[in-house]
């Protein structure tokens, strides 16, 4: 009774008149109980030994990297993360020295962004590393083909503007690194880029296209002002950080309604 009591009022009506109720409260305790990105294992009682476990071979790797002298305690926190990946995927340079290959580029511009949103040195290395991994092999095949994506959305959109961009070639000079191989890592504000990488985790790669053709929509003034393609892409690679906060606010808000 005294759950049956605590219901909404209205629920002996709504399932009078043929209206099947659901109770959120329930709903939402079976959904959380599961763990549908498989972050963390099934069993709670082992969370802290796992936590204590992935914390033990963080310090192991690190240490490893120190007696080999790649990384020193005066080496930038990010490159560390990046010599630790290297070194868990078999891909640490012979020498220290070596320059780095794109994919590194491309993992420290994650770790970048990742490490302004997580304090703790450990935490911070497990999410970029499976973040990377994710892109890697879930997205492999998908990121490629997102120009094309983006090219036939902005069509859809706005094809004066995208006619306008293939006139000056500017096309296929857009900066897609950014946009989709780094997905806006260091383009968007921190809590924006939270909410987009929230949506690329949970298996969502095409919120990167629909970001980028907004960029274009809310600047398309600007763009159309401009009659060349270096100027186009150096504007789009430039545009202020806090400029593009509230466009992606309201782009959560008119298409993915969160």
């Amino acid at each position: 009774m005294a759950e049956d009591s605590q219901r909404n009022f209205r629920s002996v009506y709504y399932e009078k008149v043929g209206f099947r109720g659901v109770e959120e409260k329930k709903s939402l305790e079976i959904l959380l109980k599961d763990d549908p990105l498989g972050i963390l294992p099934p069993h709670y009682e082992s969370h802290a030994q796992v936590m204590m476990y992935r914390k033990e071979q963080y310090t192991d790797v690190l240490h490893a990297l120190k007696v080999i002298r790649f990384v020193s305690d005066s080496t930038p926190q990010v490159d560390i993360y990046l010599r630790m990946y290297q070194l868990e995927s078999g891909k640490l340079p012979r020498s220290p020295s070596f320059p780095l290959e794109p994919e590194d580029e491309l993992f420290l511009a994650i770790a970048r962004a990742m490490e302004e949103m997580v304090e703790d040195n450990v935490d911070c290395y497990w999410l970029i590393s499976c973040f990377m991994n994710q892109l890697n092999t879930k997205f492999r095949d998908s990121l490629p083909q997102l120009p094309k994506a983006f090219e036939q959305y902005l069509n859809l959109e706005d094809s004066r503007l995208l006619n306008h961009m293939k006139t000056c070639s500017a096309v296929t000079r857009l900066p897609y690194d950014l946009w989709f191989e780094k997905c806006f890592a260091g383009c968007l504000p921190e809590s924006s880029l939270q909410r987009v990488w929230d949506k690329v985790i949970s298996g969502s790669c095409k919120i990167l296209v629909f970001v980028a053709v907004e960029i274009l929509l809310t600047f398309k003034i600007k763009i159309m002002a401009l009659d060349n393609a270096e100027k186009i892409t150096k504007f789009l690679e430039n545009v202020s950080v806090f400029s593009l906060h509230l466009f992606i606010q309201q782009l959560f808000h008119r298409i993915l309604g969160s």
